[in-house]
């Protein structure tokens, strides 16, 4: 073989090389671009529930409070409850 013909040969193959790395590039910016997009999906949804569990922090409270007179309520009905039912005829 000649040396202009292994020259040739040896640009052919760089061309090739280079061709196919700047396909594979594409394609890895092609998937980066759709992590990207997922990801912001995922940073949005992430900022709604912080926004909702703030809510809670502040409803805390007012629940406990609910609960602490339900407890106290409850007995008294428990014991109506048992009154009513002693005095039901039953069949």
């Amino acid at each position: 073989m000649s040396v202009g013909l292994l020259t040739f040969l040896t640009v052919v193959e760089i061309v090739a090389v280079v061709v196919e790395l700047a396909i594979f590039l594409l394609i890895v910016a092609k998937q980066l671009r759709s992590i990207s997009s997922t990801l912001a999906e995922v940073s949005w949804g992430a900022r709604a529930v912080e926004r909702q569990c703030r809510a809670v922090r502040s409803n805390v409270g007012q629940i406990n409070f609910a609960m602490e007179e339900i407890a106290r309520t409850l007995p008294g009905v428990v014991d109506k409850a048992e009154r009513k039912g002693r005095g039901a005829v039953r069949a």
